[in-house]
């Protein structure tokens, strides 16, 4: 299927398939900004193309790749979580979520996730598919026309692993990056790992300036290992000494994200412990309230534990930010609405 999806090709691949199709090399370009300048998902919209090569297209291809299938929208801070359903019906899910410095959009890069975190819903099915770069792309397209408001920020930390998605993930930022479409800047863009080592060192290579976020979650291999299978398969000191390459190579500040588990990973001791880890990398925590998965039998910390858990780091020199909970009425935290919304239609039951 995502071979004829137009929508994931860059214009540089645009331009060699018009030359491919018999059309001019610069209609390739004029495709690009009707899908991704104009947030075009119908061909005979494209009006300055030959009316030919518009039933050409039509025929071969297909770029309305996302559409909506629900959306909620939190009472207590307007947060939208949105559900989206893809040409095969699998269903995704997106959050748009709005700031005093602008829209965030939090998107998905996969169907489901293999990576197995104990607290997270989005990994209890188990990973579907990829999604291609078009698919990324649709999501906020899709947002931005539903609630008439301009993404300035885009979060790929919605369900799956973005790295174990990498080409796709590569294409995406070079798309939504680029001048004649979203034109979304890459400093304004945030990935998130769970920490697969080998692909933090390739995506260091690239010197991208995204923001790279670290889901950590644990000061120790003991605690990260009882609660993310990844740790198994790669150490802290082997993921740390990566974010060390990474911080090296590109000049850009870490961010480790943290979800506080209750007499899990969130006492004093936890504290000093990684902020001993820590102390010599150029990076930020964002600590997180962990939203309850009632699959699961870990539960939140109280909020005295977390601010407390946050003035020792503070303490320590590592800067410090406890994560705003947003659409805590409308289960936005990852892979929860979907979870929800599968089981009331009899899937994964």
């Amino acid at each position: 299927m995502q071979d004829r999806e137009i929508a994931s090709l860059t214009v540089e691949e645009l331009k060699k398939l018009m030359l491919e199709m018999g059309e001019k090399e610069f209609r390739g370009e004029q495709i690009f900004h009707w899908i991704h300048g104009k947030r075009t998902v119908a061909f005979d919209e494209m009006t300055n193309l030959p009316g030919e090569l518009r039933e050409k297209l039509k025929a071969s291809f297909d770029c309305n790749l996302v559409s909506l299938e629900q959306k909620y929208i939190s009472k207590i801070d307007k947060t939208i979580k949105y559900l989206f359903r893809l040409k095969d019906n699998n269903i995704i899910e997106s959050v748009l979520m709005s700031y005093n410095y602008g829209n965030s959009a939090c998107i998905s890069s996969q169907v489901g996730c293999r990576m197995g975190c104990a607290f997270c819903a989005s990994t209890l099915e188990g990973l579907i598919r990829n999604l291609s770069a078009g698919e990324m792309a649709g999501q906020i397209y899709q947002i931005e026309k539903d609630s008439n408001r301009k993404i300035s920020n885009i979060v790929i930390m919605g369900a799956g692993e973005p790295l174990d998605n990498y080409d796709n993930i590569l294409k995406f930022i070079s798309i939504i990056n680029h001048p004649k479409g979203a034109n979304i800047g890459q400093r304004h863009i945030t990935l998130s790992t769970c920490g697969l080592v080998d692909k933090i060192y390739d995506l260091a290579d690239k010197n991208l300036q995204i923001t790279l976020a670290i889901s950590l979650h644990a000061p120790n291999d003991r605690i990260r290992q009882e609660i993310m299978p990844i740790a198994k398969r790669y150490y802290m000191d082997e993921l740390l000494k990566a974010c060390s390459y990474y911080i090296e190579k590109t000049h850009r500040r870490i961010t480790f994200e943290y979800a506080l588990i209750n007499q899990v990973n969130d006492r004093e001791e936890h504290a000093y412990e990684l902020a001993d880890k820590l102390k010599a990398l150029l990076c930020h925590v964002n600590l997180i309230p962990m939203n309850p998965v009632k699959e699961s039998h870990y539960r939140e910390s109280h909020q005295e534990r977390i601010n407390y858990f946050k003035k020792i780091l503070e303490s320590k020199g590592i800067q410090t930010t406890i994560r705003r909970r947003l659409g805590s009425d409308i289960d936005a935290a990852c892979g929860q609405l979907r979870r929800r919304y599968l089981e009331g239609n009899g899937v994964g039951k």
